[in-house]
């Protein structure tokens, strides 16, 4: 089992949080991706731009969509579809934010893997489809 968690960390690309409000409205003016669940907002940082090397992804969940125990459980949903999603190629330099709606509390979680793998194929960052690819039916 221990051998399974340390190859899926390495295969995960490693992605650092967003947690200054002037990175997310930065992100906010980048390209964006829409799907039922949520909708990704990206920009590529500039070299002047002061911040940690590889990508990094910020959440958003606003209060229209629930309570605190709602907006945390779609927030652990999404981070962790992010970690399953194995076609996602995120570019180095870029900022990525996921502003969440209300379905994605109840999509499944091979559905919602599955939109985010479309959304950041949307955004041109997808890997190269593999002809060896595990099924997630």
């Amino acid at each position: 089992m221990a051998k399974d968690a340390a190859r899926t960390d390495a295969m995960a690309p490693a992605w650092t949080r967003l947690r200054r409000r002037a990175d997310f409205q930065r992100a906010q003016r980048g390209r964006r991706a829409q799907t039922e669940c949520f909708a990704v907002q990206a920009r590529a940082r500039g070299e002047t731009e002061v911040g940690a090397a590889g990508p990094r992804v910020g959440f958003t969940v606003t209060r229209k969509i629930g309570g605190a125990v709602e907006r945390n459980r779609i927030r652990r949903r999404l981070k962790a579809a992010l970690a399953a999603a194995n076609a996602i190629a995120p570019a180095p330099d870029c900022d990525y934010v996921l502003v969440a709606r209300r379905p994605a509390l109840t999509r499944r979680f091979v559905a919602l893997v599955t939109e985010l793998e479309r959304a950041f194929a949307q955004l041109g960052r997808a890997k190269p489809a593999a002809t060896d690819r595990d099924p997630r039916a």
